[in-house]
């Protein structure tokens, strides 16, 4: 009885995860290049131990390398299914000081993507993409911060202002009112400059 699905869009749900330990499962994933998301889901006929939940791990695939293993989030008794998105994962020549998580068993080199579950305790399992999300919200608010602090170092009054005609000038409640926007739609969705 299969424990997982995984679903790709275009193609038919696909129940065959190979037991490499007896707390990790693998399966890939063929042609990955144009995929965006999966899902990974419980079938429902076993059911994880008490305390117990699945962390998932993407490998990309890298014609030169062997797996490198990224986090996406977990799936758990309480919480069946998740939807990942894969488009946005960097491909392992392009990530930089990034630690390998264990391997699921030493298999050659990969040109297809690869999906590694790690049954481990919920207490010390992650949600990868809210982690995500609350770097890239505290990241782009300090970003904010630096550029209007910056942008503010420059201001003067109108009476300070002298003639200068090769430069631009923006007011500075046109700077604010873009920051004020910008700030409201990160708090929106936290990936929304990803489209």
């Amino acid at each position: 009885m299969a424990m997982f699905g995984l679903i790709v869009s275009g193609r038919l749900v696909q129940t065959e995860f190979q037991q490499i330990s007896e707390t990790q499962f693998l399966t890939t994933i063929l042609d990955v290049d144009n995929i965006n998301h999966i899902v990974l889901f419980l079938t429902g006929a076993v059911p994880f131990p008490e305390g117990l939940g699945g962390q998932v791990y993407f490998s990309w695939p890298d014609p030169t390398a062997p797996p490198n293993w990224q986090p996406l989030g977990f799936v758990s008794n309480q919480k069946p299914s998740a939807i990942f998105k894969i488009s946005t994962l960097k491909k392992l020549h392009e990530m930089e000081g990034f630690t390998n998580v264990s391997t699921f068993g030493q298999q050659a080199i990969c040109h297809n993507a690869q999906i590694g579950i790690s049954i481990e305790q919920l207490n010390n399992m992650q949600d990868t993409q809210q982690t995500t999300n609350n770097n890239y919200v505290t990241f782009a608010q300090k970003m904010l911060q630096n550029f209007m602090n910056y942008t503010l170092s420059y201001s003067v009054s109108q009476s300070q202002m002298m003639a200068n005609p090769s430069a631009t000038y923006v007011p500075l409640s046109t700077v604010q009112n873009w920051y004020t926007n910008f700030e409201r739609r990160l708090t929106q969705n936290p990936n929304f400059w990803k489209t």
